[in-house]
């Protein structure tokens, strides 16, 4: 990409456009989430067919993010970017006027491969509109944007679905998309990148599609299926497994891999993208399993349980001028430990919670959250890739941003099957208790007839207030183990070389 930064109403204009691809990339992550009932109600199917409509977006997207270097060198940076955005915004309209299950699943594969690029690319134009002084608050402006776009999700989704239908979760998208392909192209096309006519790795692509689509099923149906006790979990994860061990074998010997395995010799770019991908993981396990808990086990509505946990984004959409020129005079290492810090200070707190915790200590507790979020991406980014040459950084964060989306998927299913697993054990134990022996048991079944309730009526509610307790004991293990996973990522955290200019740098 060539050319000199952007300056004033362009830089404006540039900014919110790139601004609002990345939102509406990540928005599309999480919005459909809400209203997987009010969908399969719709096209009369069930609830478990719904939730293809969230896996195959994933698979999409998954599948086009490492061909991001690969498909920027055949067709051009700006080109791909333009591109995308315009199949993007073309497919949501599709899915919105889908008529059935399958067409809306197939619209939504190709919706969220088409998306591929916009991640990657939007945050490479970002750094290269701004000036070079300023390139902090370029990264720092896109990273809170990309970390909000989930938060708002759930949100917005509710709002839209309870208020309107469906649909419109995925027409919103068209005026916003036809808005930034129009000033994407217009402000960028005379900074398009060198074309090279590189040979397609079809071997590594269809592997990659594969291992990932093999991946997210399991991750997404491993919990109904029962996991490894199914055959299809089981058969899905060989095929899996299989398939990222010869995609790794073959990429080494390609002559234009999809995936260029030598940048993880890059000791920033190795560490930042596990360090990246592990803390995006707990992280996005706690956005996921959090709402679930109020909506199951403490009775929120959709549109309450989101706003209990919408605070964690207040704090980065307000600091976010603070924390670029913080990134200019502060360690950037130092800057991922205090957020590594922040984070697992506050999933300790978390962990203490109890079923009479209200509304406004959740709200608080993830305003705190906020703070580790502040600091945690911009810097993270810029550290790992403080030392990657320029015309790396399209194949970089093409592989950055995979592994860190690929590993939020896996924390939100590790996390829903610790938390309704050690649910039952929990439950298990508290009902042991409850015994005409023990004289808390003997207390609540008297208060119970004194109220006219008793026999198996009192013991239903005995029973009830047991899962009630036990949700909450295992959110609380959820919480202490994401709480000592930071403190490790800590530990990792510290092996990060300083920062040190290039020679050659996007301008």
């Amino acid at each position: 990409m060539q050319g000199n930064p952007l300056t004033g109403f362009a830089l404006f204009a540039g900014a919110i456009a790139l601004s609002l691809c990345t939102f509406m990339q990540v928005l599309d992550y999480s919005i459909a989430n809400v209203s997987i009932p009010y969908i399969a109600g719709d096209l009369a199917t069930s609830v478990t067919d719904g939730t293809w409509v969230i896996t195959m977006f994933a698979v999409g997207n998954a599948i086009c993010l490492p061909l991001t270097g690969l498909i920027t060198r055949r067709l051009g940076s700006i080109r791909t970017m333009v591109f995308s955005v315009a199949l993007f915004t073309f497919f949501s309209w599709l899915c919105g006027l889908s008529i059935s299950m399958p067409m809306l699943v197939v619209m939504r594969f190709i919706q969220g491969f088409v998306a591929g690029p916009l991640i990657p690319l939007s945050q490479s134009l970002m750094l290269m509109s701004f000036p070079k002084e300023k390139r902090n608050l370029a990264l720092a402006l896109w990273n809170m944007v990309a970390v909000v776009g989930p938060i708002a999700g759930p949100i917005l989704g509710g709002w839209i679905t309870f208020n309107y239908s469906w649909p419109w979760i995925f027409f919103i998208n068209i005026p916003v998309g036809i808005f930034c392909t129009i000033v994407v192209r217009a402000l960028y096309k005379k900074r398009e990148s060198s074309i090279e006519k590189v040979q397609i790795d079809g071997v590594g692509i269809l592997l990659l599609a594969f291992a990932v689509t093999a991946l997210q099923i399991i991750l997404d149906q491993g919990q109904e299926l029962d996991w490894w006790r199914s055959n299809i979990i089981r058969a899905l994860s060989v095929i899996s497994l299989l398939s990222f061990i010869f995609l790794f074998i073959w990429e080494k010997f390609h002559k234009t891999p999809i995936i260029d395995l030598t940048m993880f010799k890059n000791r920033n770019f190795a560490i930042g993208t596990a360090t990246t991908a592990l803390s995006y993981m707990v992280l996005f396990g706690v956005i996921v399993i959090t709402p679930l808990w109020l909506q199951e086990s403490m009775e929120y509505t959709a549109q309450v349980a989101g706003l209990a946990v919408s605070t964690m984004g207040i704090l980065p959409f307000f600091t976010v001028i603070f924390v670029a020129r913080l990134m200019s005079y502060v360690s950037l290492r130092l800057l991922v430990v205090l957020s590594f810090i922040c984070y697992g200070a506050v999933l300790f707190y978390f962990s203490s919670f109890t079923t009479a915790v209200s509304f406004k200590v959740i709200a608080y507790s993830r305003l705190l959250l906020g703070v580790g979020i502040c600091v945690w991406l911009a810097p993270i980014t810029a550290i790992t890739f403080a030392r990657v040459p320029h015309e790396k950084l399209n194949m970089g964060t093409g592989i950055f941003h995979f592994f860190r989306i690929l590993m939020g998927g896996v924390g939100a299913s590790v996390f829903v099957t610790i938390w309704e697993r050690r649910g039952t054990y929990h439950h298990s134990n508290l009902v042991d208790s409850i015994n005409p022996y023990n004289p808390i048991s003997r207390s609540l079944f008297s208060d119970l007839k004194q109220v006219g309730i008793f026999g198996k009526k009192a013991l239903t509610i005995a029973d009830q207030m047991a899962w009630k307790q036990a949700t909450i004991l295992s959110l609380n293990d959820i919480f202490w183990l994401g709480g000592w996973s930071f403190v490790i990522l800590i530990i990792l955290a510290l092996f990060f070389k300083k920062r040190r200019r290039i020679p050659k740098v996007p301008s």
